[in-house]
């Protein structure tokens, strides 16, 4: 237990070491050190929470968990498909999806487009799209008709606006003599933006109107599946396919967007490291403080020893001063990393307004944000972690302090 008495000499001793401005300067480096290492570990982490959060909420509640594509053929049994995957537990939804590769014209040349043919009664339940566009666009999708809605960034890419007539070209998969492309024209019903690069080359037509394009009346050339658990996907996507009797490729979130998700923990476990190590190398200034102080107060701590005061209770005393030193930076850093990160986003776009720059483009990232999330445990590790480690800088100093002799120290001092 702290002696009482070693926690008055140790703050007596932290205040009165301050007024030697060397020692001072190096006890102020120590507490700003832990302070930003804190501070900047808590803001990147929860910048890294941000991606993580937007990628599972909102880039993986558009794209399909797990997909299912025929692999000679389209799928003609897509509902009894549905049937079976409804049926399993750990599958929320499934929806039947034509996908089509195509390309259209603008000023500047052509370019790629990937038309995702949907039923909106399927649809809203296995994906998110829906949040991200108009309910008249939405709507507009319900209709065996040529209505197309564009991703905001292809369409401001295309300069297009609602209402506008668009000519795409697509491959008409049942040609006897091979992909021979078709033209379809569309008319534009509406936008959507869900932020980062499916903006720039997705649009979204009616699965029956795209069927009719392709002549594969009511048929589906995928069914995508959505999951309550994203990490389960790949185990029930094997376990339906394995189930189903036609051939089929199997496809899920891991072999297409994993790289994300890895990339993410991964950038998480070097910033870890990186900070802690930050945090540890501050700490090391509390060490040059406290073996500073005790040749300092080496007469100090031969008159506390001929008073009677024992080895753990000096030991205590230095203890007690690298811990001031710690506690101070770390609540700084913590307080002040905190505010950062709760405010991170409207900081980055007061930034980039401010110098007309873009930080994050959507073209490139999944998202054209950067996003936050600060949460409890990762102030409480930060916190912890900086606490112990300038306590345990303090072990050291605090030991060779009850090892001075105080016959030799007084002699010394006269």
């Amino acid at each position: 237990m702290l002696n009482p008495l070693a926690w008055r000499i140790g703050w007596r001793f932290f205040r009165a070491r301050q007024q030697n401005r060397f020692i001072g300067f190096i006890s102020m480096s120590s507490t700003i050190g832990i302070a930003l290492g804190a501070m900047v570990l808590i803001v990147l982490l929860s910048a890294m929470n941000g991606f993580e959060k937007e990628l599972k909420q909102r880039y993986m509640g558009v794209v399909p968990h797990a997909e299912l594509r025929g692999a000679e053929e389209p799928l003609r049994d897509w509902r009894g498909i549905i049937e079976t995957a409804d049926g399993m537990d750990g599958i929320v939804a499934a929806a039947p999806v034509i996908n089509l590769q195509g390309l259209t014209q603008h000023q500047q040349g052509f370019t790629s487009i990937q038309l995702h043919g949907i039923t909106p009664s399927f649809e809203a339940k296995a994906s998110n799209i829906k949040q991200y566009m108009a309910s008249e666009a939405w709507n507009s999708l319900a209709e065996r008709t040529d209505n197309i809605v564009l991703g905001a960034g292809l369409a401001e890419q295309l300069g297009v606006q609602v209402g506008q007539q668009l000519m795409v070209y697509v491959p008409n998969q049942q040609s006897n003599t091979g992909l021979k492309p078709i033209s379809a024209r569309f008319t534009i019903s509406g936008v959507f933006k869900v932020g980062g690069e499916m903006d720039f080359q997705s649009a979204y037509i009616n699965r029956r109107h795209a069927a009719d394009l392709l002549g594969l009346g009511d048929q589906a050339t995928s069914i995508k599946i959505r999951t309550d658990n994203l990490f389960e996907a790949p185990r029930l996507i094997r376990d339906l396919g394995y189930s189903l009797s036609q051939y089929l490729f199997i496809s899920d979130w891991t072999r297409t967007q994993g790289h994300l998700y890895g990339d993410i923990q991964l950038v998480r476990l070097i910033m870890y490291l990186v900070l802690f190590l930050v945090i540890a190398v501050a700490c090391f200034n509390i060490v040059s403080t406290l073996v500073m102080a005790v040749r300092d107060k080496q007469s100090e701590i031969a008159i506390l020893a001929t008073m009677g005061l024992n080895r753990s209770a000096l030991i205590q005393v230095f203890m007690v001063q690298g811990a001031i030193n710690g506690t101070i930076g770390t609540l700084i850093g913590v307080t002040a990393g905190c505010l950062l990160a709760h405010n991170l986003s409207q900081i980055v776009v007061a930034i980039e307004a401010a110098f007309g720059i873009s930080i994050f483009s959507g073209s490139v990232y999944f998202i054209d944000f950067l996003p936050s999330e600060l949460m409890l445990h990762d102030v409480i590790l930060v916190t912890v972690v900086a606490l112990v480690m300038s306590l345990l800088a303090t072990l050291y100093p605090a030991w060779q302090a009850s090892k001075v002799a105080p016959a030799q120290a007084l002699s010394n001092a006269s």
